[in-house]
């Protein structure tokens, strides 16, 4: 958020000098790769518009085992189900205590003021095999949904005796059935989101849900802003985004370097969900970039494309009014976008 004193900046030779050097020590962060990957134009995309005056914020975009969706859940605290074109989206999922009177917007009660009781659904995964959905809301915790939907369990409020105050992203192992999620910090809630970042928290938590035991395990903790994250191909480790440092972290689950982590990518904007790409890579959407102007071309990047070894081999860009949590490439090249503020989940041909 900007910041105007109402007063002309005179910058002395000396200052933009600074400038110009901070600039470039700024931008050995933006891969090289990325300067030669063929670029996605964002700015013309199909929406799959939410409905409603004041409903928006299709956080996270998932897709059942059948290929049926998108699902996205939303600022009133429902996850949604895309039907296509004719149908439109209909509800398909709510936490406990939801109450569609109490929880629809209205001018004089947006969905800031209610989404603490009503919930907040954010990251979303299927396990393909039993038609679950994992929901991780931001405060009522780790969720879980049945085959066909409905009210949804919650399986996680707390771990390790700490409440979960700010559930984030969330990956299954399909074949092992684990869930992995994060809680992006220990002191605020969604709510004072801005805080995580301002104060530099480093109270975000990596852990593992066992659907045998319904076991909670904290794998990491002392994490600066972890938000959403996904499993490797090859199942070997998580790739997880750190909003706050513009980063990926890896995180072993396998192998000789289990239950370790090291840095993957430094990536130029702020990471919110990570998806496979279905190439052995993942799709980090960015919020917004790290040297991001709010004058020059209406133009930034909301998404890369990372490899395995964090390089970025493609970017996506679009208007600076749009700021994406989520990409979620189908087959066919089509990306869906998903977005914390817009009305709408946004289509795009690869």
């Amino acid at each position: 958020m900007g910041i105007s004193t109402g007063k002309k900046l005179h910058l002395t030779p000396a200052i933009s000098w600074l400038a110009v050097l901070l600039l470039l020590l700024l931008l050995p962060c933006i891969s090289g790769a990325a300067a030669e990957a063929k670029a996605i134009d964002g700015s013309r995309s199909q929406h799959l518009t939410l409905g409603g005056k004041l409903l928006r914020g299709p956080e996270s975009v998932a897709f059942d085992g059948r290929g049926g969706g998108p699902y996205s859940g939303v600022s009133d605290g429902r996850v949604l189900k895309w039907n296509g074109k004719a149908r439109g989206w209909s509800t398909y999922a709510y936490s406990p205590g939801y109450n569609a009177k109490a929880c629809t917007a209205s001018r004089l009660r947006p969905a800031e003021l209610t989404e603490s009781k009503c919930g907040r659904p954010l990251g979303l995964r299927f396990h393909y095999g039993s038609g679950n959905l994992y929901i991780a809301d931001a405060y009522k915790g780790l969720m879980r949904v049945g085959l066909g939907g409905g009210e949804a369990t919650v399986l996680a409020k707390e771990a390790d005796g700490v409440p979960l105050r700010f559930t984030n992203g969330v990956d299954v192992d399909q074949v092992t059935g684990d869930v992995f999620f994060t809680d992006s910090s220990m002191n605020y809630p969604r709510s004072q989101h801005e805080r995580v970042t301002a104060t530099g928290d480093s109270t975000g938590r990596l852990m593992k849900y066992d659907p045998r035991t319904n076991n909670v395990t904290v794998l990491q903790d002392g994490i600066t802003y972890p938000n959403g994250l996904a499993i490797s191909a090859d199942r070997t480790h998580l790739v997880v985004a750190l909003t706050g440092p513009c980063k990926l972290l890896r995180y072993w689950i396998k192998g000789s370097k289990a239950s370790t982590s090291e840095l993957l990518a430094d990536l130029p904007g702020y990471p919110d969900n990570v998806r496979p790409d279905g190439r052995g890579g993942f799709w980090v959407a960015l919020h917004r970039e790290k040297t991001e102007l709010p004058f020059g071309p209406d133009s930034h990047l909301l998404a890369v494309r990372v490899g395995a070894d964090g390089q970025i081999l493609q970017v996506r860009k679009g208007p600076k009014s749009v700021r994406p949590t989520e990409v979620v490439e189908r087959k066919g090249g089509k990306l869906y976008m998903g977005s914390v503020e817009l009305p709408y989940v946004a289509v795009v041909s690869a």
